[in-house]
């Protein structure tokens, strides 16, 4: 095996592919990265028997071939070197030259590599900078519990009459709603699976600059309980989790006793601010007033205390009601890049969930529901 390749587009597509590459690899082999090269160019992969990466880029391919080398050293040498990249396979040897630096790396063994998963066929079809940005948002309400795994996962429902995709996750304090329209989909049937949320990230954000990207869900012939995205030149697939989230329609309120628009700059800031003296995350208390003014509260007469003002329009009652500090900016993070300016919260009563929502989105917009903190006397 011999070639060259532009170092950018080497370290791009080992960058990609090492994002398949376990933490702990439960077997040797598992850490390294796969470059096939063909007169196609050079393919790169990863496997870990849960997700894969595949990614090809343009290669001077003088030699085909093929090796397994260790990814993590891979991926930092191809980050380090400039300019044209020459690889050969010199037996047991990978050979990397660039400029005035060479690196030998052995090489794994091949026949022990698992074969890559077929990504299976049947797709819908999405633009690539709105899946990422929707993946994003509702990757906000992630659990990190490792005795839930469910709860780290991002469920993806398929609505065969809307021509819609849902996405959904919550780590049971806050629960996030995103809906996309298909641009294109031949899948059948309505269909709902829970991909591994920090994996389907990574990938999606891998994407993020195509125009359009194909996405197959578990259910389809040949997936064999596989999620893949799949752009021009990349395939990912990750193997859906078992289990299920609710469905949000059963929890989101669709009625409000108060309605409060704030704009959301102004809102993040304060509550960064008075949070400052909140102790091991204690709440921030908030009082949405009748005159125009919401006002933030911390801290306790014991402690350092804070409080700051903003404005907001109200429509209800005066209403008090506290939030996890961190909670809550991270909401009002995940709205700002759907393009929201101001936020809704959208109040049953001060003891039940809140709805946040950008002012005036539609109901494909994002929606996150926050559990407020019981206050006491």
């Amino acid at each position: 095996m011999q070639f060259t390749v532009d170092q950018t587009d080497l370290a791009a597509a080992v960058s990609y592919a090492a994002h398949s590459l376990p933490a702990k690899p439960p077997a040797p082999v598992l850490a390294g990265l796969l470059l096939t090269a063909t007169k196609d160019g050079l393919r790169v992969s990863a496997f870990d028997y849960e997700t894969s990466s595949d990614t090809t880029i343009a290669a001077a391919v003088t030699g085909p071939g093929r090796a397994l080398v260790s990814g993590r050293l891979l991926t930092d040498i191809a980050s380090r070197v400039r300019g044209t990249v020459r690889v050969e396979l010199a037996g047991p040897r990978l050979i990397l030259t660039a400029g005035s630096a060479r690196f030998t790396l052995p090489t794994l063994p091949l026949e022990d590599y698992p074969q890559l998963p077929d990504p299976g066929t049947g797709s819908g079809t999405l633009p690539g900078p709105a899946l990422a940005e929707a993946v994003t948002q509702v990757a906000t309400a992630l659990g990190s519990d490792d005795a839930l795994p469910i709860l780290s996962g991002i469920s993806l429902h398929h609505d065969q009459d809307a021509g819609t995709l849902t996405l959904t996750a919550t780590d049971r304090y806050r629960f996030a709603v995103r809906i996309l329209a298909w641009k294109r989909c031949d899948l059948t049937g309505e269909r709902t699976a829970l991909a591994p949320g920090k994996k389907l990230l990574d990938a999606v954000k891998a994407c993020a600059d195509d125009p359009t990207v194909d996405l197959t869900l578990p259910g389809d012939s040949g997936t064999s309980g596989l999620f893949t995205v799949r752009s021009d030149n990349s395939t990912s697939t990750l193997r859906a989790i078992e289990g299920s989230l609710p469905a949000y329609r059963t929890l989101f309120p669709t009625e409000f006793a108060h309605t409060a628009t704030v704009e959301i700059g102004a809102l993040k800031e304060a509550v960064q601010r008075v949070a400052l003296v909140a102790v091991r995350s204690t709440p921030v208390r908030l009082t949405f007033t009748a005159d125009g003014s919401l006002v933030l509260e911390a801290g306790s007469s014991d402690d350092a205390q804070a409080v700051d003002t903003v404005d907001t329009a109200l429509r209800g009652d005066e209403l008090n009601v506290a939030f996890n500090p961190g909670f809550l900016v991270d909401g009002l993070t995940a709205l700002t890049l759907g393009g929201a300016t101001a936020v809704d919260f959208q109040f049953t009563s001060s003891t039940k969930p809140a709805v946040l929502r950008g002012h005036d989105s539609d109901e494909h917009a994002l929606r996150y529901m926050l559990m407020p903190v019981r206050l006491t006397d």
